[in-house]
This record gives structure tokens, C-alpha cells and sequence, in this order.
């Protein structure tokens, strides 16, 4: 059986089945021989090192066999993220964008035909997708905002849409097949989802750079002029922004459970070097100030993954609340920030060097802080939900 990770104080990890457990493990070797040993080179590069992605597709991390054809519980689904943000935010994130918020969006806004055609081959790695919200100049107001339009127009003799617009910060764009671009109709002015191809004419798709976070996803702006897509490449059940919430509700969790995987590195890192770094004639973690800071940072990941574990728990059971998911992603970044402050602080001078690997969690934290909703937004969306006023402006 699998061992507990490092930074597991309560034992959330006994929640999962035998069968989850042996997933688990066989990512975890998967990510050691695979993936661990090249992140630090391709974060400096800001690259993607595309020979990690054939061992993560087999090793069928969604469909796992040790679950003999079980569905895999969303406890599991949450360590999965869990294991991979341990190693590195990058990974993860492109990893997620296939298993989450693609498949989140396919299956929740799709009809069933259209989930029974993708499903399958989204698992698979088949048909590979990546979620399309934000805009440059639309990001926390998308709601309201989003810009990029969608006109019906027939074409030999069948029903379609034209799309022209853009959308920023899409991640793993250029190594997708398609992408769930969110539109805003032009007949009736509601938000809807297309599967647009990233071959089709009109699409072009071009590297940000620059980043000083999550230098190994490939972010992207993509310009959309005239794209036509045929109906059928619509989502059939995304026909409003209440229907794109009802995605995002569930998505927060994923990056919730990715924020305390990330600090739970940096806290293992720390670790790892306090106890390994001689000064004064002793390892660093004999020293009372940085015993202080390493019980606060696993005390940080300790809550973090008590709620994520607690919000999954009660999604399993059918509870779905944007308030719940929204407190999940506001404080598990806010403790991702102060834990990966702090593992670099006890760290020292190198604690900068990517050699420790906190440098890495550190820079990364950023970008976890802001994406799926910033802290301020999603702290928005908790007074709502507890006061009846919303206070969005």
C-alpha cells in the first residue's frame, strides 16, 4: 500500500480505497522517473518538456484498473491533483486542463449524446481539449464582459455558427485539439460553448511570454475571425453564464486541491533542506525559529487539505455550492502564498535557487493566487452567499 504523503497530518489519505491508493502510487512513480528530474530545467526554459505527456496518458489516470471499472471517487480526483501539484504547479495545471475543466465543461454542458461520444476519448487522451473563458480585457468581469461573439450562419445547407473574437491566458492551447470557447450569442445575447477545432481557419494561436510563473504551461492568446463551426459543435446545455457558473463551481475545487498540493511541495522542500543544510555545527531544523515555521506552513497545508477534503466529500454527495467552492480556492491560495513565503524564507539565499525547488513553488504561487477567481472575487462571492447582498461592481 501506498504511503500517506509527507504532509498528510490527519491521515486524509486513509479516506481513499485500497484500489485509489495503488493509483495514486503508480503516479507518483510515474511522476518521479518521468517527471520530477526535467521540471526545474523546463522552468527556467519556459518549455514544456512534451516527453512527460506519453507516460501520463498511460498511465490512464482517469479510468485507473485498479478500480476494476469503478468510478473513481472525487476524493481520488482531488489527490490526483494533489500528487501532481506536489511535484510541480505546470504539470498539473496541463494535466487538469484536460481532466477538469475540459471534461468538466463537456460533461456538464454537453447533452447526452454528445458526453456518451466524448467521454470516452477524452479519458483516453484521444481528443484533447482545453477551457476557453477569459479575454484581455475581460477576466473577473467575464460575466457581464465576455466580448467574443457567435452569429448563426448556414453553410451547404447546414446550420452553423460564425465566431470572431479572443481569449488570454489559455493553457495548453497549442496542444489541444480543440477549444471550449465560451461566445456570447448574437441573437440573443447569451453565453454558449462551441468545440471550435484548433485547425480551423480563422484560429490562430500564439505563446505568451514573458511569464515569471508557471514558466512550463504554454499560455496563449488566440484570435478567432469568422470561424464557422457546424451546431453539432455546440454544447448543447451551456445556453447562459448561470450554465458557465455551474462549470465553474466545480472547477474551483480542482484548483483548490491543486493550491494545497503546491504548498505541500514547498513545505516537503523546505523540509527536505533544513534538515540537510549544516550551519553552526548543525542541521537548520534544529533551530527553534525554523521548527516554528515549518509547524505553521504544515499547519497551513494540514487546513487546506482538511477543507478541500471536506468540500469533495460533500460534492460527492450532490452539494454544490458556489460559496463552498469559492472559500476552498480564496483560502487555500492565500495559504499556498504564505506557506511557499515561508518555505523560501527558511530556506535562506538559495531558498532563490531552483535547485531547492521552493523557488519554483514560490514564483508559481503567484499565478495560482489570481486564476480560477482572484481572492477578491471569490471573496465577493462568500458575502453574498452570507449577507443576500452582492457587492459586485
Amino acid at each position: 500500500m501506498t504511503e500517506k504523503p509527507l504532509s498528510d497530518l490527519y491521515g486524509n489519505w486513509d479516506l481513499l480505497s485500497s484500489g485509489e491508493q495503488q493509483a495514486l502510487g503508480r503516479l507518483r512513480k510515474v511522476l518521479d522517473e518521468h517527471v520530477r528530474p526535467l521540471v526545474n530545467d523546463y522552468w527556467e526554459r519556459a518549455e514544456f518538456p512534451t516527453q512527460i505527456i506519453q507516460p501520463l496518458i498511460d498511465a490512464d489516470l482517469m479510468t485507473p484498473p485498479e478500480l476494476n471499472g469503478e468510478q473513481p471517487s472525487g476524493l481520488y480526483a482531488g489527490f490526483r491533483n494533489f500528487e501532481l501539484a506536489r511535484v510541480d504547479a505546470s504539470v498539473v495545471t496541463f494535466y487538469n486542463a484536460q481532466s477538469g475543466l475540459f471534461r468538466t465543461t463537456v460533461n456538464l454542458g454537453g447533452t447526452e449524446e454528445q458526453v456518451a461520444k466524448l467521454e470516452p476519448l477524452i479519458t483516453s487522451y484521444q481528443y484533447k481539449g482545453v477551457f476557453a473563458l477569459t479575454e484581455a480585457e475581460h477576466g473577473s468581469d467575464i460575466a457581464g464582459g465576455l466580448a467574443t461573439s457567435a452569429r448563426t450562419e448556414e453553410r451547404e445547407g447546414q446550420s452553423g455558427w460564425i465566431i470572431n473574437g479572443s481569449k488570454r491566458w489559455i493553457g495548453g492551447a497549442a496542444q489541444a485539439d480543440t477549444l471550449a470557447i465560451f461566445a456570447r450569442s448574437s441573437e440573443d445575447q447569451k453565453v454558449k460553448c462551441f468545440l471550435v477545432p484548433t485547425d480551423a481557419p480563422g484560429v490562430q494561436i500564439t505563446k505568451i511570454h514573458g511569464k515569471t510563473s508557471l514558466r512550463i504551461m504554454q499560455n496563449a492568446d488566440i484570435a478567432l475571425e469568422e470561424v464557422w463551426v457546424p451546431e453539432t459543435a455546440r454544447l448543447g446545455r451551456i445556453n447562459s453564464f448561470a450554465d458557465v457558473a455551474a462549470c465553474l463551481r466545480n472547477m474551483r475545487s480542482d484548483v483548490a486541491w491543486i493550491a494545497t498540493g503546491v504548498a505541500a511541495g514547498a513545505y516537503e522542500a523546505a523540509l527536505k533542506y533544513v534538515t540537510e543544510r549544516q550551519q553552526f555545527g548543525q542541521p537548520l531544523a534544529a533551530f527553534q525559529l525554523i521548527q516554528e515555521k515549518l509547524a505553521h506552513m504544515l499547519a497551513n497545508v494540514t487546513a487546506s487539505l482538511s477543507m478541500v477534503v471536506r468540500l469533495t466529500q460533500q460534492q460527492d454527495a450532490g452539494i454544490y455550492k458556489d460559496e463552498n467552492s469559492a472559500m476552498a480556492k480564496m483560502f487555500t491560495a492565500r495559504m499556498l502564498r504564505e506557506t511557499a513565503a515561508l518555505a523560501r524564507e527558511v530556506c535562506g539565499g538559495n531558498g532563490i535557487l531552483l535547485e531547492t525547488d521552493v523557488a519554483r513553488y514560490h514564483a508559481d504561487a503567484e499565478a495560482i493566487y489570481s486564476y480560477e477567481g482572484t481572492h477578491e472575487i471569490n471573496s465577493l462571492i462568500i458575502g453574498r452567499a452570507v449577507t443576500g447582498i452582492g457587492a459586485f461592481r
